[in-house]
């Protein structure tokens, strides 16, 4: 079988049988292109021909294009799906990525919002004083004191809010379900927005809606975020996950205990939490210099 059959034969099974999305196969698809143009190139045109050490050179020619390490690590997991697809329909033998290492990504640290920054949404003035507006306003403040994906977000029904016991219900990945704590405030505000709903759409299954009445979407929550805090906010970058950053860094930075946090986020591991321990460091460092008379000293 030739390198372009085989690629053919992943992109019908991944369009028809997985039914994937059209941009998703042609990304696949187009990563898999690249890869045989360039072993076409190395006069490596059947699949028996291909060797570990092929796609390690064609690692290495991405890599010293000055392509980001996530990209090269985004191609190659398209080569590992389209192998592995293929040795599982018995179209071929060998697992050559065990043989491959993806570049290693530098660690990132989470982008916050200042808590400066963030008392304004407590501010009178920002929102509207409609329906949209008092919604908007709870959303951004969920966001921010309970720390959920904006997935999260938009999947809340109104009994996932108990108001007694001032605890949300949350369905997070893998529909792995968590309680996180709400205070009087946030719970007060969420009783009046209910209020406000049935006045505005009737009764409805979803915590948040439109003012017709339909789901809230994950597109526009995150262009509610960037709506307001673009003009609030130095931050780097502004996005509804930023909020998510903001919530667990803020409580480190107050002493909260890592554990908790895990489990306030959903983490499946603690490992994924400790990102924020770096941040609160920096957060620390930053409050040395400018504080302290010896950290002042050039």
């Amino acid at each position: 079988m030739t390198i372009e059959e085989a690629i053919e034969r992943f992109r019908t099974y991944i369009a028809t049988e997985r039914r994937l999305a059209a941009g998703t196969v042609d990304n696949y698809v187009r990563d898999l292109q690249d890869l045989a143009a360039y072993l076409k190139q190395m006069d490596v045109v059947e699949m028996d021909d291909l060797t570990a050490r092929d796609l390690r050179a064609w690692e290495m020619v991405h890599m010293e294009s000055g392509e980001k390490a996530g990209t090269v690590k985004r191609r190659l997991s398209s080569v590992s799906s389209w192998l592995r697809y293929l040795r599982l329909h018995g179209y071929y033998q060998h697992d050559l990525m065990s043989k491959v290492s993806a570049p290693r990504q530098p660690k990132r640290l989470p982008v916050f919002f200042k808590e400066s920054e963030l008392e304004h949404l407590y501010d009178e003035g920002l929102f509207a004083d409609d329906f949209e507006g008092r919604r908007d306003r709870l959303m951004l403040r969920m966001l921010y004191e309970t720390g959920i994906r904006r997935s999260e977000l938009a999947g809340l029904r109104d009994n996932s809010v108990d108001l007694q016991r001032l605890t949300l219900k949350v369905l997070g990945k893998r529909n792995k379900e968590r309680l996180i704590p709400i205070e009087n405030e946030l719970a007060h505000n969420i009783s009046e927005y209910l209020s406000l709903k049935r006045q505005t759409v009737g009764e409805t299954e979803w915590l948040f809606v439109t003012k017709e009445g339909s789901q809230i979407t994950a597109s526009i929550i995150y262009k509610r975020v960037k709506k307001y805090m673009t003009g609030l906010t130095t931050a780097d970058r502004v996005s509804p996950h930023v909020f998510r950053h903001s919530f667990a860094t803020h409580i480190l930075n107050q002493g909260g205990d890592l554990v908790a946090i895990k489990e306030l986020l959903g983490h499946e591991d603690l490992s994924t939490t400790e990102v924020y321990t770096h941040v609160t460091r920096e957060h620390l460092k930053d409050v040395y210099r400018h504080a302290h008379p010896r950290g002042r000293k050039k």
